[in-house]
């Protein structure tokens, strides 16, 4: 359905201009700078030429096919632009221009009229208020972005909610010198989604990861559905933004407030993907799905030829939940013969800073070979007194043979060692230049086998339940507009569940709460019990221990005068002294089902915030 975008064989630009810093004038720029093979037609009534380029008066003057076309004019005028794509058989269409939806209710409407008009043709559309999409194949070269970093073809592609993230991400794998595959930015996302998006980049062999950044998600069930099928194919690294949501501060619930901003992230490992709290993080983590294959376990072999780096690293390593396992008797045997007579024969390795080409090779070939190995971790100093293009030749051997992960934390200065740092790249080899961050990508590369081959447990279920009597409960507080379920309801709601509870009674007054608690046997608990006490500690709403009817009658007597209610009850409960304070909770999320939490409880829950979520149903495992 998207061949159309990615895969252009002829462009035109509606509105384009002569104007060398408008849009239009860029998007052409950049097609003709990246060289795209295919005919470009500018389409722009007032001009003949616009950078050496015939130029078109409309759509309909241009004699050959247009498989993409870009919309650059004012929006008023977009939604009739659409309908003259339609009308000339344009599949897809790439709507730069802003002024939609992110400008209120006028915008709103156009945009709904845009993607009224493209159905009426069959016309996908992508944006508006967007970059556009890159291809960076040799064969294709499709620039259809006004952005400024021209990439060289790679195998990571980039979808991003917001055009700067994308931009900044993409920038850094060109920093890197790593390449790239797709780019994708789609702004307002009127028809074109994220999750299609994905599943494309899914399908598309010369994609070997993907870089994924979102806000939000305006349809969760389908961005679920197409995650969790693209991630078992390759992996998808996110991460998010708005996470703090500093409304939930108001939530009158406890698991409203302490829930904020995380349903993305749940989202993501519900899925299999691999999340992200670093922009940077992810793109280094890339760059080592882009060339390595995923590790069959947890099991790293260390190679060093200096101690400081290597001692980080295995910090870094362990601390992301690898092992460093000893080496076999045969691998040590094998060492001793080959390596120099000062280095340590163990795991790591360190073969010192005067080891050559061989001692490398024969320390990586022990470590492929050995059973308990499942990936390898250089730590590679250009010593001055070494043949260092040697080694990196002898490294990349290796590596392109693929049979585990490599990583390497390279320590040089690359404008000397010019032809060391090309071997490794050859041998597709990724490099980085701080040893938690090399250590950084190895863990993530783990952690998706870790998601790949996981077992994720299975749903409990339970019949032993009348569901018939909580709907009823609900249905009446609804048909009263109830905010706050009283607490007769909720603990017949847990008893309906059969959740064991403490005996408990509802008294009317002071009186009636001390006949509950005889009858109940002391010591006791009261609460007060008022759809308007929502957090009832904060208002001194709750006495607990009491022993006796006069610690009972003058406790509700003062939560009275403190409490004015007209519809204050009290909730008489057995005290249960000892045990441990729980918060269990269950928040609805729209396109989700509901998000269930549990953790540590008590009047300072929100302090400690020790509590967790996870996106219902909730497995055995994951519980």
């Amino acid at each position: 359905m998207l061949e159309k975008l990615f895969n252009p064989k002829s462009v035109a630009i509606i509105g384009a201009s002569a104007k060398e810093l408008s849009i239009g004038n860029v998007i052409t720029k950049n097609l003709l700078h990246y060289k795209f093979p295919g005919p470009i037609y500018p389409i722009n009534p007032k001009t003949d030429e616009i950078r050496g380029l015939k130029a078109y008066p409309t759509i309909f003057d241009v004699a050959g096919d247009i498989d993409l076309a870009h919309i650059v004019i004012p929006p008023p005028f977009v939604p009739e632009a659409i309908e003259d794509c339609g009308k000339r058989g344009i599949k897809a269409v790439i709507i730069n221009t802003a002024g939609f939806k992110e400008m209120g209710d006028e915008g709103e409407a156009l945009e709904k009229q845009i993607v009224q008009n493209a159905k009426k043709y069959g016309v996908r559309v992508f944006g508006p208020n967007c970059q556009g999409i890159i291809n960076t194949d040799p064969e294709i070269k499709a620039y259809c972005d006004f952005t400024f970093t021209y990439p060289k073809p790679g195998h990571i592609s980039i979808v991003a909610q917001s055009g700067g993230v994308g931009a900044i991400i993409m920038q850094n794998f060109f920093d890197l010198d790593v390449g790239m595959r797709f780019y994708a930015s789609n702004g307002n996302a009127c028809d074109i989604s994220i999750p299609e998006i994905m599943e494309y980049y899914g399908n598309d062999e010369k994609t070997r990861v993907i870089v994924l950044y979102v806000e939000t998600l305006p349809n969760p069930e389908e961005f679920m559905e197409v995650a969790a099928k693209v991630a078992t194919k390759k992996p998808i690294l996110a991460m998010s933004a708005g996470t703090t949501e500093e409304g939930a501060k108001a939530a009158t619930s406890h698991t409203g407030g302490l829930a904020g901003g995380i349903v993305t992230d749940l989202i993501f490992k519900k899925t299999g993907i691999l999340a992200f709290k670093s922009a940077e993080e992810m793109c280094q983590a890339a760059v080592s799905f882009a060339t390595q294959p995923v590790p069959k376990g947890n099991r790293v072999g260390m190679i060093t030829n200096t101690g400081g780096p290597a001692i980080i690293a295995t910090d870094e390593l362990v601390k992301g939940g690898l092992k460093m396992p000893p080496l076999s008797g045969k691998a040590i045997d094998t060492l001793k013969q080959t390596m120099l007579p000062a280095a340590s024969i163990n795991n790591p390795i360190d073969v010192v800073a005067t080891a050559g080409p061989s001692h490398f090779r024969s320390a990586v070939d022990v470590l492929m070979d050995e059973d308990q190995v499942d990936s390898i971790y250089i730590v590679f100093v250009t010593a001055p007194f070494s043949d260092c293009e040697g080694i990196a030749k002898e490294l990349a051997i290796v590596g392109r043979q693929s049979k585990k992960p490599i990583v390497c934390n390279y320590i040089t200065d690359k404008t000397q060692w010019t032809g060391t740092t090309r071997a490794l790249q050859e041998g597709g080899i990724p490099f980085y230049d701080f040893p938690e961050t090399a250590a950084k990508a190895l863990v993530a590369l783990t952690r998706y086998h870790d998601l790949q081959t996981g077992n994720t447990g299975t749903i409990k279920t339970f019949k032993d339940v009348n569901t018939d009597t909580v709907k009823e409960i609900i249905r009446k507080a609804k048909e009263s507009s109830k905010e706050i379920l009283p607490a007769a309801s909720v603990y017949e709601i847990l008893s309906a569940y059969n959740i064991p509870v403490a005996q408990w009674r509802i008294a009317a007054d002071a009186g009636d709460a001390v006949n509950a608690a005889e009858e109940l046997g002391y010591p006791v608990v009261i609460k007060a019990d008022a759809e308007s006490v929502v957090h009832k500690s904060d208002v001194g709403g709750v006495a607990v221990n009491l022993k006796d009817r006069n610690a009972v009658k003058s406790t509700a007597e003062e939560i009275t005068k403190k409490i004015k209610a007209d519809d204050l009850k009290f909730f008489v409960q057995k005290f249960m002294p000892g045990g441990k304070e729980l918060i269990i909770g269950a928040k609805a999320e729209k396109g989700l089902g509901h998000l269930a939490m549990f953790g540590i409880g008590g009047i300072f829950v929100e302090v400690f915030k020790d509590v967790v979520f996870n996106i219902a149903p909730v497995t055995n495992l994951e519980a």
